[in-house]
């Protein structure tokens, strides 16, 4: 049974959060929201606007074909989530940046601008092939007149409480992977130098990635990896937070945010993160012929290869900068005990993280 004192925080912790979170609820047609969200936006300047944590427009065509074949038969679409953010900067007054629903408002946009050709209806398969333009002008305008609801956070909802929202309601088919919610909830001066890092040309030179990978930040997650195993690597499973990757990573995240936030840019953390990394870099174009792919044919990067060999170099520079064993890598890297290692079962066990780790790092030292 808990005491009153007890329960009367708890209340006042609830009406504090409800007061952060205030909203209303408006209806806009579709010819309206995608005007407001086109009209204005490469010189950044449109009413409903993408925020830099969101993620690119990943939905295949197919799948934004479903979408709109679902307006056009009447079925019910989930809420749009805005919020009105003109209190955190002047030049965004009385814009509306979208928490949840990037989507579905580029879809629409892709649409009645007659980019997306329709593909894969089901319910309406004589529509396959159209673009918004070969429908019947009549259809177009009765299609332009959709109303779809939108929930607008106002002004008091500040930009924690927005990205709080958008990690908790982003669970729908697509669901968000690490790497996507890590960028909406905890931005900061470490995740910066991971996504500046990721774009770094030599690196996708070296570990080549599929265009969906692409588009869902699987660079930056790489990234990330690389830097948190290669700091505390010897911890993953020991703690609390270790026992899954992406808590793993997220700790690391939080850690290194706080400290490079402290130090400034250029700051000892952030320089010796970026050497780590550019040298981690040289020495593979050097010494491994395919970079992290497994032969000169493979259009993709396993994470599980790319963590045992970025870390494994890394760990290995540290300790011994004249690598005797660099040259024997390639070698090591097509026998049995590494293809154990890397395997996709049971690939983040404690056992196999750390094995194939120090497997690199010990045959790049000669052991």
């Amino acid at each position: 049974m808990k005491s009153k004192d007890e329960i009367d925080e708890a209340e006042r912790q609830i009406r504090t959060v409800q007061q952060v979170v205030d909203y209303t609820v408006r209806e806009y047609p579709v010819e309206v929201l995608v005007e407001k969200h086109l009209t204005g936006k490469l010189e950044g300047e449109n009413e409903i606007f993408v925020p830099d944590y969101q993620r690119d427009l990943i939905w295949e065509d197919k799948r934004q074909s479903k979408f709109i074949e679902s307006l056009l038969i009447g079925l019910p679409v989930p809420y749009l989530f805005v919020a009105d953010v003109g209190n955190e900067d002047p030049d965004l007054e009385g814009r509306l940046e979208i928490v949840d629903g990037t989507q579905r408002i580029r879809t629409l946009a892709r649409f009645l601008t007659g980019e997306l050709v329709l593909e894969g209806m089901e319910k309406l398969p004589g529509l396959n092939g159209f673009r918004f333009g070969d429908m019947l002008a009549s259809r177009q305008r009765r299609f332009g007149r959709i109303t779809l609801r939108l929930i607008e956070l106002t002004e008091k909802a500040d930009e924690e409480t927005r990205r709080d929202m958008f990690d908790r309601i982003n669970t729908g088919p697509v669901r968000l992977n690490d790497m996507e919610s890590r960028r909406g909830r905890m931005p900061g001066p470490f995740v910066d130098l991971v996504r500046e890092v990721a774009r770094q040309e030599a690196f996708k030179t070296l570990a080549p990635l599929s265009k969906a990978a692409e588009k869902r930040f699987e660079r930056e997650e790489l990234a990330a990896r690389f830097f948190a195993y290669m700091d505390d690597y010897t911890t993953y499973g020991q703690t609390e937070s270790g026992k899954v990757v992406s808590l793993f990573v997220d700790d690391y995240a939080k850690r290194m945010n706080a400290a490079m936030e402290q130090e400034g840019p250029g700051g000892p953390t952030e320089t010796r993160l970026r050497a780590a990394w550019d040298d981690m870099l040289r020495l593979v174009s050097e010494i491994l012929p395919n970079g992290f792919r497994k032969s000169p044919s493979a259009k993709s990067t396993p994470r599980v290869r790319f963590e045992a060999i970025a870390v494994g170099i890394a760990l290995a520079m540290r300790e011994d900068s004249s690598l005797p064993g660099a040259w024997d890598l390639v070698g090591h890297l097509s026998k049995p005990k590494f293809r154990e290692l890397t395997t996709s079962d049971a690939a983040n066990n404690r056992n196999r993280v750390t094995g194939r780790i120090e497997y690199v790092r010990d045959r790049l030292l000669g052991r």
